[in-house]
């Protein structure tokens, strides 16, 4: 098994809380005063970094949601108060894919984004890799997160980093067989969007010796149907990892699967709790993730609320690490969920019910609302030579199988739906 840390990875839960707490009480000090953003949260609950004494101390100070750090940013731009040091401290800016609103802005001290490399190490080694490997990043490097961190977890690891910006697909897959890449990070999406480009140019992935491919940006790399596809397109295993601009790279799957993403809790501490109620929910049922970053002292986050959906579990990994899990994955948005005809529809599930059918190359789905009734229309784009009537029979008796549902599926002419090489946006909520 793959270790970035082992001693960390493995050590006994009472010991992890305790190291937690200790980084935990170190952040509070250094942002105290400094942040200004923390400062008056905590000034408003009557609370300084020496009332945490405990986790327990610190689960009764108040919630951060993204809105709060959106408005700080309003307020006072460009970086918002969330910036604990002046601006000639920061090294790196990123910012957020803005599809669930405004996009926020995020810095980085030259520390903190050494400790987005160390994350980004466990994801790897966490997958396997090692320094025998050539990781190949095929996304054009922007002002998102994306894979940047990828670059310094490979150093951390000692692969060989090899970068396809500024290529087209079928160029980027050339790169791949020339240079002979064992591995790649990118998004779900893209995974199969290159395998379909492969198909197109009777290009053979199988003359990439790939072994490993890592996905984040999106769900997908979690849900059963696409982890199957990339890895019969790919011959290779396929791993989830995730994270978020204004948190960190979090979380990562290990070489055990099925087996959920491992939290990097030497990192970060979890919560879970009732989105609805805000109380804690009971042991490995599935609830909203709060999330605090530990080595982020110049932009953190305090018990965030970040909108997904996990089913957090301690129970030890075959892999030997006592890190927790997000048994599944990150399951989905607490925001995704649409109610069609007394029915909880979430993404991941249409997803995985589409992506059974090898026939279907890409696909687009509109909740369509009318006097609040809700219905699923569904198009898909079909590889050459299907049978497209056919086709959208058995997705709808799918669907029903499934789902108990039966929507409108459409085949459309090929090339007609949107392809994606970051963050796929695949479902549309239509009303009158």
């Amino acid at each position: 098994m793959g270790f970035f840390n082992r001693p960390v990875e493995t050590m006994p839960r009472e010991h992890l809380h305790a190291y937690q707490l200790e980084k935990l009480q170190h952040v509070l000090a250094q942002i105290y005063g400094r942040n200004r953003f923390y400062t008056a949260r905590l000034t408003q609950v009557g609370a300084t970094p020496y009332d945490v004494q405990s986790l327990e101390d610190f689960y009764r100070l108040p919630f951060t949601s993204k809105q709060d750090l959106v408005e700080a940013q309003v307020t006072d731009p460009p970086f918002g108060a969330n910036a604990t040091f002046p601006e000639s401290a920061y090294t790196r800016y990123h910012q957020t894919s803005g599809t669930t609103g405004e996009p926020l802005r995020v810095v980085d001290t030259a520390e903190s984004w050494e400790w987005w490399g160390d994350c980004w190490g466990f994801v790897l080694a966490g997958a396997g890799l090692t320094a025998t490997d050539r990781l190949f990043l095929p996304f054009s490097f922007g002002p998102f997160i994306g894979f940047w961190a990828a670059v310094l977890g490979a150093k951390r690891i000692g692969a060989l980093l090899v970068c396809g910006g500024g290529h087209s697909s079928l160029q980027r897959l050339h790169i791949m067989r020339d240079l002979q890449a064992t591995a790649m990070c990118c998004t779900p999406t893209y995974a199969l969007r290159l395998a379909e480009v492969a198909r197109e140019n009777n290009f053979d992935l199988r003359d990439i010796p790939m072994r490993i491919t890592i996905h984040a940006g999106e769900p997908g790399a979690n849900v059963p149907a696409t982890k199957a596809r990339i890895q019969e397109a790919w011959q290779a295993k396929c791993f989830d990892h995730a994270g978020a601009s204004e948190v960190g790279a979090h979380s990562f799957e290990c070489e055990v699967q099925p087996g959920g993403v491992h939290v990097i809790e030497s990192e970060f501490i979890v919560e879970v709790i009732d989105p609805q109620s805000d109380a804690p929910v009971a042991a490995e049922e599935t609830g909203e993730l709060v999330i605090t970053n530990l080595g982020r002292i110049g932009y953190p986050v305090l018990r965030y609320r970040t909108g997904d959906l996990v089913k957090f579990t301690t129970e030890r990994c075959d892999c030997g690490r006592t890190f927790g899990r997000f048994d599944g994955g990150v399951i989905g948005r607490v925001d995704d969920m649409v109610i069609v005809r007394g029915v909880n529809v979430y993404p991941s599930a249409v997803e995985n019910l589409v992506r059974q059918f090898g026939a279907v190359d890409e696909f687009r789905v509109q909740i369509a609302i009318h006097r609040e009734m809700a219905e699923i229309n569904l198009e898909i784009e079909l590889v050459d030579g299907a049978d497209g009537e056919g086709m959208c029979r058995e997705l709808q008796q799918a669907f029903h199988h499934s789902l108990g549902l039966r929507p409108n599926v459409t085949a459309v002419p090929r090339d007609s739906l949107p392809r994606f090489e970051l963050k796929a946006k695949r479902f549309y909520l239509i009303g009158d």
